[in-house]
């Protein structure tokens, strides 16, 4: 018998909004860009000290982390090196590597910054997520041109089906130029209250609803 795989949960941070499982909860359009997310970290109480020396890529992933692991502790579920995390997105780690190179562009005012460099590759977020909650299992970040459903449901698919990993926290975090977008969800083999199976078609429903 086939081995199916499910979407148990879902969270989703764009265009002012916060949601969980499809329902709405934090919104507040009138706050701009990235000082969205630091609004949201104080509105659902999270409490991370490393958080705002964070770049704002790895603020927005910890974000979502952390509310959907709130909702779904897979952590509690599952051993460590079970948990895979797959991230994809299509600016990599664009903004603070621009802030990067302004730092380093003019040879008479040439002031680098380790705290700055040390963001300047987008897998740096899945680290960011790992070290918190002491996950040790598979982990991979993508760049495509835009959210690819086809590409994610078959890779993550595969890994659970080949035993790699039990679960997946995966989906698309995104963020370049004040414009902001996570889709972060769980997948296991199991189902979960969301019913719904990790399919290319389902992860499209979903992405754009």
């Amino acid at each position: 018998m086939e081995q199916k795989n499910y979407i148990t949960s879902l969270c989703s941070i764009k265009n002012g909004i916060v949601s969980l499982d499809g329902v709405s909860g934090f919104s507040d359009k009138s706050i701009d860009g990235v000082d969205f997310i630091k609004a949201a970290y104080k509105e659902y109480q999270l409490s991370y000290p490393k958080f705002y020396k964070m770049d704002n890529l790895c603020k927005l992933a910890f974000v979502a982390s952390e509310l959907l692991l709130k909702n779904n502790p897979l952590t509690k579920k599952y051993a460590s090196q079970d948990i895979a995390i797959v991230i994809a997105n299509s600016a990599s780690s664009l903004e603070i590597d621009t802030e990067h190179q302004r730092t380093i562009s003019d040879k008479n005012n040439y002031f680098p910054s380790p705290s700055v460099f040390v963001y300047t590759l987008p897998n740096i977020l899945i680290g960011e997520i790992a070290i918190r909650n002491s996950i040790k299992g598979e982990n991979s970040f993508f760049i495509f041109d835009k959210f690819d459903a086809e590409f994610m449901s078959s890779y993550i698919n595969s890994i659970l089906d080949s035993s790699k990993a039990k679960c997946c926290i995966t989906g698309w975090i995104e963020l370049y130029e004040n414009k902001y977008e996570a889709f972060l969800y769980t997948v296991e083999q199991q189902e979960g209250t969301l019913k719904t199976e990790h399919t290319a078609q389902e992860l499209k429903k979903l992405y754009n609803h």
